[in-house]
């Protein structure tokens, strides 16, 4: 395993003919750009919880911390680095909401469209009111009997138009809006098949154009290379260092290298709180202690607004943002482990927290 740390350093040369005054606002002004915080900070015990956890991972994974704009700390194998593809499995469901708060943007749709607008099947079996909304933050109410199937399986659809077509079929369960049953594809898939519409694209051309191409995911993709349908739930291959990406932009408040990518409005909207930990019917976790968004789960919030969330790809990795202490979180995976590991990500996120001197309050 092979380990780096990138520090922030402070140095300053002040000549012996400038006066006591000069000098000391030299210092002030370089004081006020860098955070105290980093230089007081130590990844020891972070390492070495890793370091003691990685047989639980299955030795080849990748870890990294991030500020949002230098890593903190880095773990990497010779043969499983930070460039390597993989499957991101769930993961991919918060790419695919940022996408649909894209369009939105772009006004090609509304969040708060009913799908019925784009798809009328829907009012002809009773689901007008389910809207894009209640899809990204898996609050349709539209039951979904497969809710524990393995990873990266689905009954074998020729398109994403397909499944749709399925899905508006199934029974209702409960008035949109009121609960959440995390699924791995009903309302993700649902909202991906809206946008294809909205915009007569294929999925994976029109999210590679939107998102991953302006963020520089270039190793990311949403082609099925084995030819099937198109899947926004879990169908994403990627690397750790694309989806760090995707987490600083979202540290950035929206910015790619100091360009927008999305308003400071449109991501307040997409981290907004929908449904509260009691309001989680279901959720792929041992013990739920989460909210929900769009497309991620909320670990902490403050009046509404998410201030850490993750989006767990349910075979071991975690890809985490906490947007308050101003880091990003990521596990990747090289294979599939069965299990969500959400106790070791969040026995994780505690230590890291410590390094920061940031009270963050949780509403």
């Amino acid at each position: 395993m092979v380990t780096r740390f990138r520090t922030v350093s402070l140095s300053f040369f002040c000549a012996r003919t400038c006066t006591n005054v000069i000098c000391g606002l030299i210092f002030l002004l370089l004081l006020q750009n860098i955070a105290p915080v980093n230089a007081q900070q130590d990844w020891t015990a972070v390492k070495a919880k890793m370091q003691a956890n990685t047989k639980e991972l299955d030795q080849e994974f990748v870890f990294l911390l991030s500020t949002a704009d230098s890593t903190l700390l880095l773990m990497e194998t010779k043969t499983f680095t930070t460039k390597s593809q993989v499957p991101i499995f769930v993961s991919s469901q918060w790419l695919t909401a940022a996408l649909l708060f894209k369009l939105a943007e772009e006004g090609k749709l509304s969040i708060d469209d009913p799908v019925q607008k784009y798809i009328p099947e829907f009012g002809k079996y009773f689901k007008g009111y389910i809207t894009i909304r209640h899809c990204l933050s898996h609050m349709t109410g539209i039951e979904q009997k497969e809710m524990n199937r393995p990873l990266g399986q689905r009954k074998n659809y020729t398109s994403l138009e397909e499944e749709v077509n399925d899905l508006v079929k199934l029974t209702i369960r409960a008035k949109p809006g009121t609960a959440c049953w995390f699924s791995q594809s009903v309302g993700i898939n649902i909202a991906g098949r809206v946008a294809e519409i909205a915009t007569k694209k294929k999925f994976d051309i029109l999210i590679k154009s939107k998102v991953l191409t302006p963020l520089g995911m270039r190793r990311t993709t949403f082609t099925d290379l084995g030819g099937g349908a198109l899947n926004p739930s879990e169908g994403a291959q990627s690397t750790a260092e694309d989806y760090l990406k995707f987490l600083r932009m979202l540290l950035h408040n929206g910015k790619v290298n100091q360009q927008p990518f999305l308003s400071e409005t449109s991501v307040s909207a997409l981290l907004q709180l929908q449904a509260a930990a009691s309001q989680v019917a279901y959720a792929p976790f041992k013990r739920n202690q989460f909210g929900y968004a769009h497309g991620a789960w909320v670990i902490e919030s403050q009046n509404g607004l998410a201030t850490a969330l993750c989006a767990p790809g349910m075979q071991g990795g975690w890809a985490l943002v906490d947007r308050c202490r101003g880091y990003a979180y990521l596990v990747v995976t090289k294979n599939k482990l069965g299990e969500d590991k959400a106790d070791l990500h969040m026995e994780m996120k505690a230590l890291i927290d410590r390094q920061f001197a940031v009270r963050c309050k949780q509403q």
